[in-house]
């Protein structure tokens, strides 16, 4: 469950564009809306459950709370996909062979490439960093969070390059 702000209008925003976009998009690779709640000044989306938590949690515990947002925002999608292979750390409790990192940035890719050339409405996620990853029970990746997802048509050519995700 993920429960969005209910002090900014910025939050009504990003929380309809989430509903939009997990309601037009399906992929195993992006997590699945299962319902969602609006009463009052308070908004929860509901989605599967993914019992690995997210990338970065499971990466990297509480031991480091080293973000790729801004390797995220000034790299392109396979040199992010190449970044988080390298900070996978072995000193956690969750080891992680190559095989597993291979599939878990493949998966993410496939999802990306998805969300850009294969579904109805060519989606940019906007915010691609590790806690936006969520991992299930076979470290399947699926991804979330998409308050800052934009929509192009397919004619466009040209996209913004303007940071908009967390900084």
């Amino acid at each position: 469950m993920k429960k969005l702000s209910s002090k900014a209008d910025k939050g009504t925003k990003e929380f309809l564009n989430e509903v939009f976009t997990l309601s037009t998009v399906h992929h195993r690779n992006l997590v699945k809306l299962l319902g969602c709640c609006i009463k009052g000044q308070e908004k929860i989306l509901v989605f599967e459950f993914l019992e690995n938590n997210s990338l970065s949690q499971y990466l990297l515990g509480n031991l480091l709370t080293f973000s790729l947002n801004i390797i995220c925002s000034s790299f392109t999608v396979n040199k992010v996909m190449l970044m988080i292979l390298v900070f996978i750390h072995t000193e956690n409790k969750s080891f992680m062979d190559w095989s597993t990192r291979f599939n878990i940035c493949r998966a993410i890719a496939r999802g990306l490439m998805y969300l850009h050339e294969e579904s109805r409405s060519r989606i940019v996620h906007r915010d691609i960093k590790a806690s936006n990853i969520l991992l299930d029970g076979n470290l399947n990746p699926k991804i979330a969070d998409f308050g800052l997802a934009k929509f192009f048509s397919e004619e466009k050519t040209h996209v913004s390059t303007r940071i908009a995700g967390t900084m």
